[in-house]
């Protein structure tokens, strides 16, 4: 019996349907965050611009001489991002604020991984070259790593960068929260060691959020009514207070749930019950099916000719 095309793809959904239909729902997808991370509060209105968190970031890190000294504040002029070689940078902003004297009043804005709650830097990485930590850093293992820069796609914030330089061995940088000296002394952040002024705060995210919240409810005149980080992809382990609003100095603005959130989802629909096999299979079978017919038409048809 001949089956005709229509016949044969309503076979094959059928059959397709029938094999991949789920016995039990899919599973909700569900946080992989840790429960009280440590972290970093960043409050814009202390920091005063003077680099010293950079310089330590750099001697912490063993990371390269920048081109132009730490004492060589002219570098704020231009806006810059981290790199491969500068896990942490400093912007300055003139959002509109002026003092008494009538004068631009400048926000400085520190600048580096914010190492999501939910990465998706981390959830794009194929090798799991990249693993949110407990202690709240988004761990890079330089030995799993192949290359292929999906982190560099995945994360909203910008800040993967990559040693194009290297041919040999090249690494996906960003800053690494100090995780060994964190983890393994006992010790703060190189950076928020370093500050003069403590516009950075060290210690556990859920204390954090309380010391700001307190900021923002005791001086309400001098605080925005928001926390970055405490929402933003679904939390992040750096936190920022601000006098100015976020968008005013240069903070992008991304959605409260989680980026991994709705990828993951897919994956898994599409992956749990083996759809994505079956409607390939089911494709490539059309295909030839649709090819091979063809094949003996044309054939038929050359064998009717006189």
């Amino acid at each position: 019996m001949k089956l005709s095309r229509r016949g044969f793809f309503k076979a094959a959904g059928a059959a397709g349907a029938g094999i991949a239909a789920p016995t039990r729902s899919a599973e909700a997808w569900q946080s992989r965050a840790p429960a009280d991370p440590l972290g970093c509060l960043v409050d814009l209105t202390r920091c005063i611009g003077c680099r010293k968190c950079e310089q330590g970031c750099q001697t912490v890190n063993l990371l390269p001489a920048p081109a132009r000294p730490f004492d060589d504040l002219t570098i704020l002029d231009q806006k810059r991002r981290p790199d491969e070689k500068t896990f942490t940078v400093i912007n300055r902003y003139y959002p509109g604020r002026r003092d008494e004297r009538d004068q631009l009043v400048p926000t400085f804005v520190k600048v580096q991984c914010m190492h999501c709650q939910d990465p998706a830097c981390a959830s794009a990485c194929i090798v799991g070259a990249l693993t949110k930590q407990a202690n709240g850093a988004v761990h890079y293992d330089v030995a799993k790593c192949i290359g292929c820069r999906y982190c560099m796609v995945a994360c909203p914030f910008e800040i993967p960068a990559y040693e194009y330089r290297d041919p040999i061995t090249p690494r996906v940088m960003k800053c690494t929260f100090c995780y060994e000296r964190v983890e393994k002394e006992g010790k703060r952040p190189g950076c928020a060691e370093i500050c003069p002024v403590e516009a950075i705060t060290f210690g556990r995210r859920n204390a954090l959020l309380a010391i700001a919240r307190n900021r923002i409810k005791s001086n309400p005149a001098v605080y925005v009514d928001h926390i970055y980080g405490e929402h933003e992809a679904g939390g992040t382990s750096w936190l920022y207070l601000s006098g100015v609003p976020f968008d005013r100095v240069g903070f992008i603005d991304v959605p409260d749930r989680p980026l991994t959130q709705l990828a993951e989802t897919i994956q898994s629909a599409l992956f749990s019950y083996l759809w994505s096999p079956i409607v390939l299979f089911g494709m490539l079978s059309g295909i030839m099916w649709a090819f091979r017919n063809k094949a003996d038409r044309d054939t038929h048809d050359k064998g009717a000719d006189p």
